[in-house]
């Protein structure tokens, strides 16, 4: 029974050290055909470099639009939600009912803040601002309205309660009518998706095209080497052996074409960065444009990776197995 028992547990330990050994020498032939293909595409630098290129470029211009909707969307984080609700009192109401305006409106617990601005110091901040100081000097009597700012709470300052409150502080008898500046901002949400849309659109025809293009530079690889793929298999090579140097040539495509992209768009990124500091010098404003971030980078490989391969699949799926030894 020991004899059996120890039968059994040796021929479990050769099965078991057969599978491993059969994994690690089919994980050496993979990486070997890789170095393999790499060499391969040494070997023809013309045409490895045109199809990188344009895979690089390809990628490039999808990931720059990427890259303005990310910068644009930081610039409107900062104006996302309302700051003030302008309250325009009527001009036959006197001192005494403003003050009481102002009072109830501090008591709205949808307020934060009330400041209230008088006809002088909304004429003298009209002065200073317009540049038309001396000729206001010329009127009679201030045209301007007193004005009631309202500071909403963080929970009423997106757009939507903020334009609730708006409709609920108009209706007080005091109250002209209310303005509350939030258009511009919505107009640029909308162009945001468009442009969202359209990145999304041109990326998926040009990265289409990437993948035709790789196809068909594998295609003529495979053309060019159909003598040897017919000796291979003539020898009992199978189609699986045959598949994985032009894989790998597809997927090498990618790795250089990704980070040709990269570097394509850092290069873009330092080049438009004084033109940015310039502008926001303009704008009173400290805005610094952000490029990829490591996730970012490790998705724009991985896509371009992925075009590469699928591209080289198509091809060495349709293409090699019609090479057989008896076709000439």
């Amino acid at each position: 029974m020991s004899l059996l028992f120890k039968g059994r547990q040796a021929s479990y330990e050769r099965k078991r050290s057969s599978i491993i050994a059969r994994v690690y020498f089919f994980i050496l032939m993979i990486i070997r055909q890789g170095v393999q293909s790499l060499g391969e595409m040494w070997r023809t630098p013309l045409a490895s470099i045109m199809t990188i290129c344009v895979l690089g470029l390809s990628l490039t211009l999808p990931s720059t639009l990427y890259l303005i909707v990310k910068n644009v969307q930081q610039v409107r984080s900062g104006f996302q939600d309302a700051a003030e609700i302008s309250l325009f009192v009527k001009q036959e109401m006197n001192e005494q009912q403003t003050q009481s305006l102002v009072k109830r409106l501090a008591l709205y617990p949808e307020i934060e803040k009330v400041t209230f601005i008088s006809k002088t110091q909304a004429l003298d901040e009209f002065k200073s601002l317009s540049g038309f100081g001396n000729a206001l000097d010329y009127l009679d009597e201030n045209p301007l309205p007193e004005v009631v700012l309202v500071t909403p709470t963080s929970r009423h300052r997106n757009a939507d309660a903020a334009k609730a409150l708006l409709e609920k502080l108009t209706t007080e008898r005091e109250v002209e009518f209310g303005k509350l500046d939030i258009e511009w901002l919505e107009r640029l949400n909308a162009l945001l998706s468009l442009l969202r849309e359209s990145v999304i659109t041109i990326a998926i025809l040009l990265l289409t095209s990437v993948t035709l293009i790789i196809g068909n530079t594998i295609r003529l690889s495979i053309m060019d080497k159909k003598a040897e793929i017919q000796v291979m298999k003539l020898v009992g090579a199978t189609n699986s052996f045959i598949h994985t140097p032009f894989l790998w040539t597809g997927i090498w495509y990618g790795v250089i074409g990704g980070f040709i992209a990269f570097i394509c768009l850092t290069l873009m990124m330092w080049w438009l960065e004084s033109a940015v500091h310039r502008v926001a010098g303009v704008y009173q404003t400290d805005f610094v444009m952000t490029g990829l971030s490591g996730s970012e980078f490790g998705i724009l490989l991985s896509m371009a990776i992925g075009l590469g391969f699928f591209g080289s699949f198509l091809s060495v799926n349709r293409y090699i197995k019609e090479i057989e030894p008896d076709k000439v």
